[in-house]
């Protein structure tokens, strides 16, 4: 609600607040001393499917569902995202008062399903792609997204319109379908309420623990919902339609994500069989033979289960597109201030197309680059994608933190504004996610050894220790904060 108590005055206000032709998010930005460089077409809608297709339904479901359910069976794996997505939402709230008032700035996996299903299972002789043969898939869609992304917004916002009901009515089928195609189903005793550890393949035995390992998939599935406010700056009426988006995105994904746990968890057939070595998916593909099991024990072949997995990698296609354009506007406005080296290259805006290709294609190569360590040491791989996590979960704690401590006179609210409600919100929001940024450091394979340390920690500090240095012997020097590109003075911004 406003300062007055009428939360419908201020939205009616901002809703209808454009003076001479000029869009009230674009005055803001002025006012925050940013120039209108890229082109701002998007729509609610057009904004919203990014921001869906960036959070995506399956990517992170599929790669983790099968660690996650052997670490305390299904109900802490079921419950767990009911868990996570309620305190998300405090996480999202808080980034949708902030949006308003600023507003500036694993498919590889699931192709290797789809390969070896089709070529004659594990079993049969069917190809498991070596990993030189994962990498080059990884860094041609890669290259792909990046090619993409080189081009006017508008051709990304067409793609994820196509996304979100590639997302929609694809998950609705798999969901609707699988437990009916599933020559029996486990009783719902077994998926709300069973528990259970499995120390010989896990190594813990603290129930606890166990738990709170198993809420892993549910926290590396519920961000990227605030790509939305990336996206700002080329969105028309960011102020209203940027909270829209991140809150709608959100709800939409809770939604869903848990009706395709659920589908998956009551069409288990044989929950050892899901992890044996010999399975038709090497036992390294949980969802994959959970989607094989059904559809073969049933119609005997594979066809209907293929079918479904090219259905989730093409969520995995529209989502590695759509975090390579949230990706690009965050360096484009990180340059923009001269946050980073050469940033007089990143920070330069496609004349024709608007979009900021230079910093596309820097995230594409270091993307890349990344995915090199797969070559050799899958724990390194898994590192720098836990330190992903943590710096992009972690990243939404530095704003809200700094809403929670702001002098409240010092805060110019936008039309969507939390009122009093604000720093509750914010806190709990930022204790969350200091606790999920936690998680994903700690051990989750026991005895612990160079093959099943997490390495989290280690990149983490690295990468913040290398930040640091740079700090103190160079970037202090004449890093001085936001760099106004636009000639207005306020008294208040």
């Amino acid at each position: 609600m406003s300062a007055d108590g009428s939360a419908e005055a201020l939205w009616v206000e901002a809703g209808n607040s454009t003076v001479n032709g000029v869009d009230p998010a674009e005055r803001r930005l002025n006012e925050l001393g940013y120039k209108q460089e890229l082109r701002r077409e998007m729509t609610l809608f057009k904004t919203l499917a990014i921001a869906f297709s960036t959070v995506t339904l399956f990517t992170g479901i599929v790669p983790l569902y099968g660690t996650s359910l052997q670490y305390g069976g299904p109900a802490p794996l079921v419950w767990g995202w009911v868990v996570v997505a309620f305190f998300t939402a405090f996480i999202a709230i808080a980034m949708s008062e902030i949006c308003s008032s600023f507003p500036a700035y694993a498919g590889s996996q699931t192709m290797q399903s789809i390969i070896l299903l089709s070529t004659g299972t594990s079993k049969g002789g069917g190809y498991l792609a070596p990993r030189g043969v994962f990498l080059a898939m990884y860094m041609g869609l890669t290259v792909i997204w990046a090619f993409l992304n080189t081009f006017a917004l508008n051709v990304i916002a067409f793609i994820d319109t196509i996304s979100i009901w590639w997302q929609v009515i694809g998950g609705a089928v798999i969901v609707v379908m699988l437990p009916l195609v599933a020559h029996s189903t486990q009783p719902a005793s077994y998926v709300f309420t069973h528990f259970e550890t499995t120390p010989a393949s896990t190594g813990i035995h603290n129930k606890a623990y166990a738990i709170i390992l198993s809420f892993l998939v549910s926290q590396y599935s519920l961000y990227g919902y605030d790509s939305a406010a990336h996206l700002t700056e080329e969105t028309k009426g960011a102020e209203i339609n940027g909270p829209i988006a991140i809150l709608t995105s959100l709800g939409i994904i809770s939604v869903f994500g848990w009706a395709y746990i659920l589908a998956l968890t009551f069409s288990i057939q044989d929950f050892n069989y899901l992890y044996d070595k010999s399975n038709e998916t090497a036992g390294q593909f949980v969802p994959a033979q959970i989607l094989y099991d059904a559809f073969h024990g049933r119609y005997h072949n594979s066809s209907g289960a293929i079918v479904l997995l090219f259905v989730i990698w093409g969520s995995f296609f529209f989502g590695g597109l759509s975090i390579t354009t949230s990706a690009a506007r965050v360096v484009y406005a990180l340059s923009r201030d001269g946050g980073i080296p050469f940033s007089r290259i990143w920070r330069k805006v496609h004349p024709k197309y608007k979009v900021p290709a230079n910093a596309v294609w820097l995230c594409a190569v270091l993307c890349m680059l990344l995915g090199l360590p797969i070559l050799k040491v899958n724990v390194l791989f898994t590192a720098i994608t836990s330190v992903c996590t943590i710096g992009w979960v972690g990243g939404y704690a530095v704003p809200i933190f700094a809403r929670m401590i702001m002098p409240k006179k010092n805060f110019k609210p936008g039309p969507f504004y939390l009122g009093r409600a604000s720093r509750p919100i914010c806190l709990i929001a930022f204790l969350w996610i200091c606790y999920t940024c936690s998680v994903f450091l700690l051990p989750t394979i026991y005895p612990i050894t160079w093959n099943t340390l997490n390495y989290a920690p280690i990149a983490l500090g690295a990468t913040l220790g290398v930040i640091m240095l740079w700090w103190l012997v160079d970037a202090r020097k004449w890093f001085k904060g936001p760099v106004r590109n636009i000639g207005i003075q306020h008294d208040k911004v």
